[in-house]
């Protein structure tokens, strides 16, 4: 089995036949830190050692859809919902920016109250404000026509993880009213209106296997985003999926270092989740390839309310206000939290 690893490393390509049978060696020691070790040498070959930080702010937990596995989904009548004020979303880029941050994320359900218009004045006043920033927006699926005008008012980046590429598996996560082919038309509308694009999955969720994971590597060669988000998932109890177990920090790891090689210059996270099941997961993901982080910057008394799993991280070191001591741990891990806008290669 370690012959496809070698044969992956030399060519950053393999059918989804291959992939499976990589992602079959998660359990080799020897493959695993081989992968590592490329997949840290290539990310020092574009990006040096250097961490890129964003800014999150999670600006609605409502949501129109009702995602099986969500905290936020639609149908969790026990949720307490709120919305920032574009007032309170421009307080967060004030704080965020003073505090060093030169990316911020829009993040939040799939709110229609945040109509087209009005989420573009609200770019507009960021782009306004803060010239020299990146403005990323998480906010699910919009029509061409949306995204057009969000890049036009100043968007830069736009994150939408695809969650699975495995046609099947995507029908056990969702209701019937959502799909795959759509979530696939969104990414590829983002690129072609010059987006950088983010797309991603969840590690272990529920009825997912070695194929699926396998359809996701090979859409993810296809679609070429300049960023990808993986994590493990992680039960919340309002949902269907309460029960299921938690998703595989280590196979996480291993896929991060597959993805590193599998796009050389991509911009890679240590994501949340990882940090919740894993109190050393951030510095684990580091050391497996991903390159950036994403400091909380919304308000104090909104962040336990965007609960999209449970026990999700949101004050102390993963927060904005923990900066230093963030990049305490950065530097003793080997690398440095790096200022500026942080733009894929």
């Amino acid at each position: 089995m370690r012959e496809v690893a070698e044969y992956f490393i030399e060519n950053r390509d393999l059918t989804k036949e291959e992939f499976r049978e990589l992602i079959g060696c998660a359990e080799d020691p020897e493959t695993v830190r081989e992968l590592a070790n490329e997949a840290v040498r290539i990310r020092k070959q574009y990006y040096g050692d250097g961490v890129y930080t964003r800014g999150l702010i999670e600006f609605t937990n409502y949501c129109r859809n009702d995602c099986y596995y969500c905290g936020i989904r639609r149908g969790n009548l026990r949720a307490r919902r709120y919305r920032l004020t574009k007032e309170e979303i421009l307080e967060c880029c004030a704080g965020g920016y003073e505090l060093g941050f030169r990316t911020f994320v829009l993040q939040g359900g799939e709110d229609r109250w945040f109509t087209d218009e009005r989420t573009a004045d609200i770019i507009r006043a960021i782009r306004s404000g803060y010239p020299d920033c990146a403005i990323t927006l998480s906010m699910g699926e919009r029509s061409y026509e949306c995204y057009r005008m969000w890049k036009e008012a100043g968007a830069d980046r736009y994150l939408l993880r695809h969650e699975t590429a495995d046609e099947a598996h995507y029908g056990m996560l969702h209701p019937s009213e959502m799909s795959l082919a759509v979530r696939k038309m969104c990414l590829y509308d983002l690129k072609l209106l010059g987006y950088q694009v983010g797309a991603g999955f969840m590690v272990g969720s529920p009825g997912q296997t070695a194929d699926c994971m396998a359809e996701d590597l090979v859409f993810l060669k296809e679609l070429q985003p300049h960023m990808v988000g993986i994590g493990p998932f992680i039960p919340h109890h309002d949902t269907a999926f309460a029960k299921e177990p938690a998703g595989s920090v280590e196979l996480t790891l291993f896929l991060l270092s597959v993805i590193r090689i599998l796009l050389p210059k991509v911009l890679l996270p240590a994501t949340t989740a990882l940090g919740t099941l894993d109190q050393k997961g951030r510095e684990k993901g580091l050391a497996a390839g991903a390159n950036v982080l994403m400091p909380n910057l919304s308000p104090l008394k909104n962040r336990k309310q965007y609960e999209l799993y449970d026990n999700k991280i949101c004050t102390g070191e993963e927060a904005a206000e923990g900066l230093k001591s963030l990049k305490k741990r950065v530097e003793q891990a080997g690398f440095r939290l790096v200022t500026g806008r942080g733009d894929a290669v």
